[in-house]
This record gives structure tokens, sequence and C-alpha cells, in this order.
């Protein structure tokens, strides 16, 4: 049967497929809208199917707080390629699914994935956009948090690292909350405090260190005394507010933020693209 321009056009201003794809799909269906766009969805699924297996490293993380800095969602999609991850639909399909999990407070990917937009869910937009595009794409994480305090987020040049942070109280978003934000996106701390450490770590920490004591000659039982010495130095690189501050190695982060009588932190998301 003829397809004509304009049922071509019609398709994919609708899913926005490319034009053989369209065409294609309207002569499998008998020239039905309905069923092409049906068909469209299928072929989009097949495609997610058969790249299932490939990496999706590259992408996309993407921030949003509200005014009074009590509620935030983070969202981070993936792809397979940085080109892909700047093309300008890419970017506006992850920032209608960052709004719909900052409005309907989604913290999980499955329930995200069942949120509709124009009467598709957001699963169903992934498929469309795996058919077109023809790489993996998925939505890794989302989080949400609300706070008696204040959330400040911040995105590094280029989204591809993100950093969300609580604090107890009211802050300066723009100086103190943006440096302790880089803080954390630069030192990548594992907790606010040493409490927040989790004791398998600390354990494995206490066993390397008085291993290396032990191979350098030490008897045990000055090793274990020596190694509780090295865990104090763990703590001081990895414990955010025992840190070094970044701008100021004379001062941790705990003591920048007493000086500038800011409240402190009370926890953090730190997300980079392509990790668990």
């Amino acid at each position: 049967m003829s397809i004509s321009a304009k049922d071509v056009k019609e398709l994919r201003d609708k899913t926005g497929a490319g034009m053989m794809d369209c065409k294609k799909a309207l002569k499998e269906s008998g020239g039905d809208l309905e069923k092409a766009i049906e068909f469209l969805r299928k072929k989009g699924q097949k495609v997610s199917e058969k790249r299932a297996d490939r990496d999706a490293n590259q992408g996309l993380i993407l921030s949003k707080v509200n005014d009074d800095r009590t509620k935030a969602s983070f969202i981070e999609v993936n792809c397979e390629t940085d080109f892909v991850a700047r093309n300008e639909d890419f970017q506006k399909k992850a920032g209608s699914f960052l709004d719909v999990a900052f409005e309907k407070e989604i913290g999980s990917v499955a329930d995200l994935y069942q949120e509709e937009i124009d009467g598709l869910t957001i699963e169903k937009h992934l498929e469309s956009m795996v058919g077109k595009i023809g790489e993996k794409i998925e939505i890794n994480r989302v989080v949400f948090a609300q706070t008696d305090g204040a959330l400040v987020d911040y995105i590094h040049p280029g989204n591809q690292l993100g950093v969300l942070v609580e604090f107890e109280g009211d802050v300066d978003a723009e100086v103190i909350g943006k440096n302790v934000a880089m803080q954390i996106a630069a030192m990548n701390p594992l907790a606010v405090t040493r409490d927040g450490v989790d004791a398998s770590v600390i354990d494995k920490e206490l066993e390397i260190a008085k291993d290396q004591l032990i191979n350098e000659g030490k008897p045990e039982e000055i090793a274990e005394k020596a190694s509780k010495g090295k865990l104090r130095r763990f703590y001081e690189e990895r414990v955010l507010l025992e840190q070094k501050f970044v701008k100021d190695n004379g001062i941790s982060v705990k003591e920048y933020l007493e000086q500038n009588d800011a409240p402190l932190v009370r926890s953090f998301h730190r997300l980079q693209l392509g990790e668990s």
C-alpha cells in the first residue's frame, strides 16, 4: 500500500523515530497509526533486549531542589556514548524523568519506570528511545530526599558527577554549601562521621595496617596498637567532617563549618556516572 509523507511525518512527530523506521512501521501496520506506534514500541523493546549486555556508562546526572531547600531529587540516566548524552532530545527526556521523580517524590528506579508521561510509562519511553537511537538507555539511580534542615546540590561540569548534601539547618548554599558539596565531589568520603563507616571496612583497614607493620618487622603486640594510629589517618582521609578542607588544608571540614557558624552535615549522596 502507498504511505503518504503526511502519515510518516505524523508518526515521526508522535514517536521521534527515524523517517525510514516510521515508513516501515506504517507499511507493516497497514497504515494504522496506533498499530504503527505499537510496532515501533515493540521494535524498541527488541533493540533493548539485544543491547541488555552492553555497557551503558555514559549519560547524565541531573538534580532538582525546591526553593526552600527541603526537597530534592537526583537522577542518573545512562547511555552507551557521550555523543548521545550530549544530544538535545536525550537531555530533554532525562529532564522530564527528573521532573516526574521530583513531583511524585520517587526514590526508586522501579517505581519511576511505572510513572507516565503523555500517556506512556517511562519504561515505554525508554524503549522508544532505544528503538530510535539504537543504544542501550536506562535509568541507573534515583534519589529523593526531604529534610527539616537544608539540601544543597552540586553538579560537576559535564553532568558526570553530582552531590546532594543535607545540612542540619539553614546554610549559605551558594558559598558554604557549595564548598562542602565540592569537597565531597573531590575527596569521595565514605561517611559524614566515624559512626557512619561500616564496621567491616574498619576491620579490614585494621587488618591491613597490622599486616603491614608485622611485615616491617614489628612484634604482633606493637603492630596491634600501632595499627590504630594508622586507622586515625584513615578517618582523616575518608570521613567527611575529619577530612582536610580542600580550600584550606590547615583546618578540617568540621572546623570550616564551625568557623563560619554553619550547621554540620547530616548526610550526603554522591553519584558518579556508571557507578552502582
